[in-house]
C-alpha cells in the first residue's frame, strides 16, 4: 500500500516539476523536438546555484552535461547552507576539487532508476564508489537519512531526485 500511495505522489511530483522545464519545449514538432536538458543543465535552470558552483569547481560540469545515464540525488541550496559554516566555501578552493568531486560523486548512481525502482532498494553504489543506503518510511524515501522532496526530474541524459541534505560518504 505505502508503494501505490508513494507511486501517486510520484507522478504528481514528476508532471509538477518536470512541466516548468518542459514548458519551453514544441511537444508538437515531431522535425524538431526540442531534446531535454542534461542534468547540469537542468541544475541550472532550477536554481541550484550551490550545487552548479560545486559541479563547475570540481570540473564534473562535462560528465553531467555529456555523460550518463546517470541518476543524481540533486541537494538543495538550503542543503548545502545547513553544512557547518564554512564548510562550503572550503571545499570550493582549488586545493579541495577532488575531495569536491568525492562528495559530488557521492550523489550519482550510474543508469536510471526511478522513484518506482528506488523504493524497492535498500542501497545503491555511487559513481564515487561506496554505497549509498535507500530506506521508505510512510511513503517518504530517504537517502542516507535525506529525504527525497522532488523524484523524477527527467534530463536527457538521466533523472534527477531532489534532496533535503547533502551525502557526505563516510571517512575510510
Amino acid at each position: 500500500m505505502k508503494t501505490k500511495s508513494f507511486s501517486s505522489i510520484i507522478v504528481a511530483f514528476a508532471l509538477l516539476v518536470t512541466t516548468p522545464v518542459l514548458a519551453g519545449c514544441d511537444s508538437d514538432s515531431a522535425s524538431d523536438p526540442d531534446p531535454l536538458p542534461s542534468i547540469f543543465e537542468t541544475a541550472q535552470e532550477a536554481g541550484f546555484s550551490t550545487l552548479v558552483a560545486a559541479v563547475e569547481a570540481a570540473d564534473l560540469v562535462s560528465v553531467l552535461d555529456e555523460g550518463g545515464p546517470f541518476t543524481v540525488f540533486a541537494p538543495t541550496d538550503a542543503a548545502f547552507a545547513a553544512l557547518p559554516e564554512g564548510t562550503v566555501e572550503e571545499l570550493l578552493k582549488p586545493e579541495n576539487k577532488s575531495t569536491l568531486a568525492g562528495i559530488l560523486t557521492y550523489h550519482v548512481v550510474e543508469g536510471i532508476v526511478t522513484a518506482e525502482q528506488v523504493v524497492n532498494l535498500t542501497s545503491a553504489k555511487t559513481v564515487q564508489g561506496q554505497e549509498i543506503a535507500i530506506s521508505v518510511e510512510d511513503g517518504n524515501v530517504f537517502i542516507n537519512g535525506a529525504q527525497v522532496t522532488t523524484p523524477n526530474v527527467e534530463a536527457e541524459n538521466g533523472i534527477i531526485h531532489i534532496i533535503d541534505a547533502v551525502l557526505l560518504p563516510p571517512t575510510e
